[in-house]
């Protein structure tokens, strides 16, 4: 005869269930000796996006393995309560965030890369180095595909919800408490390494005429030598910088 535990996730953690689930507690049943990991997978929900589980009002960790008639309360990860008290069953954060993003998310690195985040990023990369880059270089790994975070090497994650790029950038800033981080215009958009200014002496072969009687500051890659200043584009690009920013000051206020 299976087991029966009864679960109840909160907060965005709902989004991975289906309607009838929601914010309410439900019956899971189970046989043999599952561990609370598994079965909060096996329910639709990667264990990178969890950061607290109690198990009948006792914090537990990944490798709890349930009982039948046992209450699980599965938490995401928190932004203003304090659980250090508790069993947080996630490592601790990254000191410096770092990101890798899958291959659905092209424009959201670029967008990362304006703000001067590193954000790795190439179209080609496989599911399995997606999850071997994320663990062995220690970066968040950014994807649109839950699968890929139930990967048991990948430990620090977030499904992006959104669609849209800069709403994308905006979840992302929000969920890893960024804003504060942003140093636009300070990482290549083509390969993403840090930039670094340039004498114009040493770069006027590669800039325009034009661009030279109007402009006297220019950054240069080290890695690709793609030479950056302030173009047609600039201005665009500080209008979704300041919309980034404006989230921070608008939800403070």
């Amino acid at each position: 005869m299976a087991a029966v535990a009864f679960f109840r996730f909160y907060a965005e953690l709902n989004d991975f269930l289906p309607p009838e689930r929601r914010q309410v507690a439900f019956s899971h049943s189970f046989s043999g000796h599952q561990t609370v990991k598994d079965m909060i997978e096996s329910l639709g929900v990667p264990h990178t996006e969890v950061d607290l589980i109690l198990a009948n009002g006792e914090s537990v960790d990944f490798t709890y393995r349930p009982s039948s008639g046992d209450r699980i309360s599965v938490y995401p990860v928190f932004e203003a309560l304090d659980i250090a008290p508790l069993l947080q069953v996630r490592p601790e954060p990254l000191r410096e965030p770092k990101f890798v993003l899958d291959t659905h998310l092209g424009r959201l690195a670029a967008y990362l890369r304006m703000l001067g985040f590193d954000a790795l990023y190439r179209n080609s990369f496989s599911d399995e180095e997606l999850a071997e880059i994320s663990a062995g270089q220690h970066r968040i790994l950014l994807t649109r595909d839950r699968g890929l975070l139930k990967r048991s090497m990948v430990t620090h994650g977030y499904l992006v919800r959104s669609i849209d790029p800069p709403q994308q950038v905006e979840e992302v800033l929000s969920r890893f408490d960024l804003h504060d981080a942003i140093n636009p215009f300070s990482r290549c958009l083509q390969c993403n390494r840090g930039l670094s200014r340039v004498d114009p002496e040493q770069v006027k072969e590669q800039i325009p005429e034009k661009v030279r009687q109007r402009c006297s500051e220019y950054s240069r890659c080290p890695g690709c030598g793609r030479v950056y200043w302030k173009g047609s584009h600039y201005k665009k690009m500080l209008g979704l910088i300041k919309r980034f920013t404006s989230k921070r000051c608008n939800g403070s206020s």
